[in-house]
């Protein structure tokens, strides 16, 4: 039996319904298989797209995978291929098919500084496309509108191949947090806070995240500090709706805050002096991924293994891989009034300026 090395991991964060089809049969003789793996961002001026060929050994010719895979040329297409990205447009009010507008050559460059892993580091070839970013007259990215709807499709030309894939963009004008204030107290409580937000175009998963900064003064040195955690994934099913306003929310622990950084900070208490800016110290963020990102997590991350002989999930045709879309907004929170007291009375040093 053949077995195919497929990188089940994503330049993400994150992230169900049917499978699309492919022609790809991996227990044929031996050709290139192409692993596809592209998040587009409406709001980045430069979109990457990973481009890979997968490799295959039998019981009669084995190889180690997780060796081969440590080799660029095992995993990189020799030179460029001719890969573009179309955008799609019709008008939202009629029943007309998706025509192309307008397209855009996809260039190569290597990143040198990828993390050392399954696969080969420290160089990354990656394809990527500049362009004007969110949604102005010239840009050729574009969320939907009253209007107009879009879709983009991948096309990769390999010799007498072609490797292709659609998607919409997540996004939209509606998308962002909806609170400017929030209320943490030290003392033990079962009480929450629900941080609201309005839902993404074309979102099937988020995962909300909160950070406070801050900064630590000793022996004359400033050092910039923070504490970080998630609230998790949700899908949209997952999430909870306010029964007034109808807005979707995350709910947080009014002790959240001191207990991240009672864990942070700890004892570490003297000699050092710390501060924070109230209008910026605490900051929300906020992701959101595609229907096809949110089914090729669902459904493969069942395997234990980075080898697997055929992904559950793809909605590349000619190939193997996900080409879906991707957000992430943040916005500064201010503490109430309450909890910044509270923060002064810590015995953790916290000073105003």
């Amino acid at each position: 039996m053949k077995k195919t090395l497929f990188s089940l991991s994503l330049l993400v964060m994150m992230g169900i319904y049917t499978s699309c089809s492919t022609n790809v049969d991996l227990y044929a003789d031996y050709k290139d298989i192409p692993i596809v793996y592209g998040l587009l961002d409406v709001t980045q001026d430069t979109n990457f797209i990973r481009i890979n060929r997968a490799f295959s050994s039998s019981n009669d010719n084995p190889i180690n995978a997780l060796e081969v895979a440590l080799i660029a040329d095992s995993c990189n297409y020799p030179g460029k291929l001719n890969a573009k990205i179309y955008r799609l447009g019709k008008t939202s009010s009629s029943f007309s098919e998706y025509t192309i507008e307008d397209s855009v050559a996809l260039d190569t460059m290597t990143l040198h500084n990828k993390q050392e892993g399954i696969f080969y580091s420290p160089d990354q070839k990656v394809y990527y496309t500049v362009t004007t970013q969110g949604n102005q007259s010239n840009a050729f990215f574009k969320t939907n509108t009253a209007q107009k709807s879009y879709k983009y499709k991948l096309v990769v030309l390999k010799g007498n191949d072609i490797v292709t894939s659609e998607t919409s963009l997540v996004g939209g004008e509606e998308f962002k947090i909806a609170i400017n204030r929030i209320y943490f107290t030290s003392e033990p409580t079962d009480k929450v806070e629900n941080a609201y937000f309005r839902l993404a175009e074309n979102a099937m998963v988020y995962d909300m995240k909160m950070r406070f900064d801050y900064q630590e003064l000793r022996n004359g040195q400033l050092t910039d500090k923070c504490v970080e955690w998630s609230l998790g994934a949700k899908s949209l099913s997952e999430l909870s709706y306010d029964d007034q306003s109808g807005l979707p929310y995350y709910s947080v622990s009014r002790n959240a805050l001191f207990t991240q950084l009672g864990s942070a900070i700890g004892g570490d208490t003297i000699n050092v002096v710390r501060y924070f800016d109230n209008q910026d110290a605490f900051v929300i963020s906020l992701a959101a991924g595609g229907d096809e990102l949110y089914n090729y997590i669902q459904v493969n991350n069942t395997s234990s293994s980075y080898t697997q002989n055929i992904p559950d999930y793809t909605n590349v045709k000619g190939g193997y891989g996900v080409f879906s879309s991707r957000i992430n907004i943040q916005s500064s929170v201010t503490l109430s009034p309450n909890t910044q007291r509270e923060l002064f009375n810590m015995p953790w040093g916290f000073v105003q300026r």
